[in-house]
């Protein structure tokens, strides 16, 4: 189903070869998350790739010179925005704001491939940690630093990062709140691969091509699995399985993808 495409605020969206590409657009603020309507326009996004038949993946970057500053500081300094109030209120708005970005992008069917053009810091080192994969630029650098301000990652920073490099490294990489380089980023295993800056973009657009150019049902149904296989006992994991195989063997992208493959085996 093709829909049209959502109006956002403070950040672009283009789709080109079923990959939909959203760069957070407020460089003037180095693409904080409060303080902007960039929370507004990662959830408005994230619905729109669910519900269109034409997107297989989607890109996360920003633009200028960071990735993401997370929180507005000047905003927390002065008790403002999405800081103010008691503590009623500033829970509601963390509620309403923020931590709608993690619950729509675990959501998202399509793989999300986070392009770390600068530095990730807060809620912006969480944000790229709710991709799939991330692909940083050697000027990318990476801090969980809540602590350093006196807070707590509110965003769900903390339930990602120990799923994706474990208990003990995100322990010390929290507490710490110390800011980490792309390479030692990828040696932790936060980063699959550290490029050029010039050569992000088309890093990333050949891996999220690459995704793109799979049958697009069973991609998503396949993206589902990874998800649930980490929350699910095995039988009731095999059968689903089994169920979300069915669907596939059933559909007509399976049999066009194993014609493809016969008509090459005989080229050989």
């Amino acid at each position: 189903m093709s829909l049209t495409q959502p109006q956002l605020t403070d950040a672009r969206l283009t789709l080109e070869d079923r990959v939909a590409t959203l760069t957070l657009d407020r460089h003037d603020v180095r693409n904080a998350l409060t303080g902007t309507a960039l929370v507004d326009d990662i959830v408005a996004v994230a619905d729109w790739v669910n519900a269109s038949d034409e997107v297989s993946v989607l890109v996360i970057t920003g633009e200028g010179s960071a990735f993401s500053a997370g929180g507005n500081v000047k905003d927390m300094a002065e008790r403002g925005g999405d800081f103010a109030g008691d503590v009623a209120e500033v829970a509601s708005r963390y509620r309403r704001g923020i931590q709608r970005i993690p619950l729509a992008l675990q959501g998202v069917e399509v793989p999300i491939i986070a392009a770390v053009n600068g530095p990730a810091i807060g809620a912006g080192f969480d944000l790229a940690n709710m991709a799939d994969v991330r692909i940083a630029s050697r000027k990318a650098k990476f801090g969980e630093t809540f602590l350093n301000l006196g807070i707590i990652p509110g965003d769900g920073g903390a339930w990602f990062m120990q799923r994706l490099i474990g208990y003990q490294r995100a322990f010390e990489l929290t507490l710490s709140g110390r800011v980490i380089d792309a390479e030692e980023a990828r040696e932790y295993g936060i980063v699959l691969e550290v490029t050029e800056p010039e050569a992000l973009m088309e890093r990333v657009g050949e891996m999220a091509g690459q995704m793109a150019g799979q049958p697009p049902k069973a991609t998503r149904l396949t993206k589902r699995l990874m998800k649930m296989g980490s929350r699910m006992e095995l039988p009731d994991f095999l059968d689903l399985c089994a169920t979300f195989q069915g669907m596939c063997h059933n559909e007509p992208e399976h049999l066009e993808a194993v014609n493809a493959m016969l008509e090459k085996m005989a080229r050989k």
